[in-house]
């Protein structure tokens, strides 16, 4: 081949790879400013106004708790997405046509996002209905989104690129957050009500996704797929795909550590701000600054991780992140109450290592992906990252109900970084890599 020709072809590459950048990019912004910061109080709060005297809704004449609908909609659009996502996924990597499916999936979230503008009054029924759908598209989509890696990057790259794929996610989602926070807390000085204030900033979010997807969508390109056999139904695609993978017992073994310490980390992160303001009594325009600022410093550790992954590799890298977690919540442990700045420093712990140990943990399972069932494999991925982090919840819940204690809780987290160590430390990836039919990288 031609000197030329692999000119052209890196330059090609790195087009595409620019271009696979914006979908996160894109869609990050609905999972802070919507899922992250805005959504949860204000649909709340219509249930709220709608509730009877007892405070409950009646969604299809069930009796719901009004405070419990957001959590309850985020649940259902779980079990849509893990529905979904399987059908989704072998129908791409049958057909090889990827951008047809992303459209869909990022078009359908972006305009359920785009429609919570309407979310006035006591419409409680329609917000429910639309993070169900924009949820279960968001998962769809990324889903779709990191099946593009193994393809985009070849071994050598793929940290460096997912590494800076949440890097531009991170950074879109901080830009977009101070824009709306700017919004959100100056809402009379713009002449708008706080509710139409936190409508424009859910709406916005929107927009920003779809109108950035139109970037990824004009750059990436689909790829002739090998023959494959017809796309089961339901349930039975997900067996199937279950199936294949216990032909790739390693691929399932670093799976099930990614399942147990990203169980951990999703769990701190959807319980900081309560431990903030139960535990530590922080303010609300705390939290969110500091929410900001883990934000802000996941682009940093994102990209830092990414070298370190290069001098180490990526296992070693992503070891060292969960030791990191360690020790940031025991330092949580003992932070002192009514002390801000303390807990911005834990912020700033948890941001460094966050996107860091995110993207490391996509850019090495792609190499343990089968060559063609891309798409297949990363459902069962995103599925344990959406749909199966039910753990730390339940036991950040259990440990609270028996101390009543909100630093208890937060310390039996440990457990699932511990756990997640041993089984990660356990898996040969060289190996595993070899036994998907990948070439291995120099340094894994």
């Amino acid at each position: 081949m031609g000197t030329d020709t692999l000119v052209a072809e890196a330059a090609d590459r790195r087009r595409e790879q620019r271009g696979w950048y914006f979908y996160d990019w894109a869609c990050s912004v609905y999972s802070t400013s919507v899922l992250t910061v805005f959504l949860g109080p204000y649909l709340t709060s219509v249930a709220e106004d709608a509730a009877d005297a007892d405070g409950y809704v009646h969604p299809l004449g069930i009796p719901v708790r009004a405070g419990s609908l957001f959590a309850y909609s985020v649940s259902l659009s779980v079990i849509a997405a893990v529905l979904v996502m399987p059908l989704v996924g072998a129908a791409a990597d049958r057909t090889g046509r990827k951008k047809p499916l992303l459209a869909a999936a990022a078009y359908t979230g972006a305009a359920a996002t785009t429609a919570m503008f309407f979310l006035g009054g006591d419409r409680y029924l329609l917000g429910g209905l639309l993070l169900i759908v924009a949820n279960a598209a968001s998962a769809v989509g990324t889903m779709l989104y990191n099946s593009y890696l193994p393809q985009i990057a070849p071994p050598e790259e793929r940290d460096a690129v997912s590494s800076r794929g949440w890097a531009f996610g991170y950074a879109a989602g901080s830009l977009v957050l101070v824009v709306n926070l700017v919004l959100y807390t100056g809402h009379e000085s713009f002449g708008l009500s706080e509710g139409m204030a936190v409508r424009i900033c859910l709406a916005s979010a929107g927009l920003w996704w779809g109108a950035f997807t139109l970037v990824p969508l004009r750059r990436l390109r689909d790829r002739r797929a090998p023959a494959r056999e017809a796309t089961a139904p339901g349930f039975r695609q997900l067996a199937a795909t279950v199936r294949d993978m216990r032909r790739h017992p390693l691929t399932l073994s670093f799976l099930l550590a990614y399942l147990v310490y990203n169980d951990g980390i999703q769990t701190v992160i959807s319980q900081a701000s309560v431990y903030g303001s139960e535990e530590l009594g922080l303010g609300q325009s705390t939290l969110i600054g500091a929410v900001l600022l883990v934000q802000v410093l996941a682009v940093a550790g994102a990209l830092g991780m990414g070298r370190l992954a290069r001098t180490y590799g990526a296992k070693r890298t992503i070891l060292g992140s969960l030791v990191a977690w360690t020790v940031t919540l025991a330092a949580g442990y003992f932070l002192p109450a009514g002390a801000p700045v303390w807990f911005f420093v834990l912020a700033a712990g948890i941001g460094l290592v966050l996107g860091g140990s995110q993207a490391l943990s996509r850019s090495l399972f792609s190499h343990l992906v089968p060559p063609g069932k891309e798409a297949e494999y990363f459902s069962a991925y995103e599925m344990s990252d959406r749909g199966m982090s039910w753990l730390g919840p339940l036991l950040f819940g259990i440990t609270y109900q028996l101390t009543g204690s909100y630093r208890d809780a937060i310390i039996s987290l440990v457990a699932f970084f511990a756990i997640g160590f041993v089984l990660l430390a356990r898996v040969p990836v060289r190996q595993a890599i070899g036994d998907a039919g990948n070439p291995v990288p120099e340094k894994i």
